[in-house]
């Protein structure tokens, strides 16, 4: 089935312009044009639409997989009265007995909780099996860190850097349909906005066509 994504302002990640009323036509997992959602609409009536509020861009990348991810424990919601609903690092980790299967568990809270900011891969070297699983279950990619990462470790993958600088992959330029349909929309009216108030102004993620996160 073809979907149109569309949203006030899209941003590709690359030299072009923004484009407002901007969309993108996805079919199944793929990209098949970017575009003004008017040519959109009318090219492919049939599609299916998804009108969504402010900025959409690529997906982000977040530099610190091993720190939220290994060196962090994200509490189960039936432990918050216990542990709490923020990660646990230190001493406080050090603190819980951990094993392979809570890892697992813990990385796939962390995965939501990233993907609820816009997150589609992942830099640094994960070493725990059970954490590698659940980043490859999500469908987030990995790879090696691009450069020292600015700033303490977060969820927020704009946070001490920009835009470009936090992009995982442009938007399929002109001509090169067919990349995977991965992206992020937050709710806000263009990129100094999204600066401001930070990646956890996301509304919806899309990873490889499949709506990952969707704010309630």
């Amino acid at each position: 089935m073809l979907t149109i994504h569309t949203a006030g302002l899209l941003l590709a990640g690359d030299r072009r312009p923004p484009l407002p009323g901007g969309a993108v036509l996805v079919d199944g997992r793929r990209i098949a044009a970017v575009g003004p959602y008017e040519e959109l609409a009318a090219a492919h009536p049939a599609a299916r639409v998804r009108t969504w509020p402010g900025l959409l861009t690529p997906g982000l990348l977040n530099p610190y997989g091993p720190e939220l991810l290994e060196r962090a424990y994200h509490p189960d919601p039936r432990e918050a009265a216990e542990l709490g609903t923020e990660p646990l690092t230190g001493d406080a980790l050090a603190a819980l007995p951990m094993t392979d299967a809570r890892w697992g568990a813990s990385a796939r809270r962390g995965v939501q909780r990233m993907l609820a900011h816009g997150t589609v891969a992942v830099a640094g070297d994960l070493a725990r099996p059970a954490v590698r699983d659940a980043v490859h279950r999500a469908g987030l990619t990995t790879g090696p860190r691009p450069g020292p990462p600015a700033g303490p470790p977060g969820l927020d993958p704009l946070a001490g850097r920009s835009l470009a600088e936090a992009i995982a992959l442009p938007l399929a330029p002109a001509g090169a349909a067919g990349q995977d349909a991965t992206f992020a929309v937050f709710d806000v009216p263009d990129e100094a906005a999204l600066r401001a108030r930070g990646a956890g102004t996301c509304v919806a993620t899309v990873l490889a066509g499949r709506l990952v996160h969707r704010r309630r």
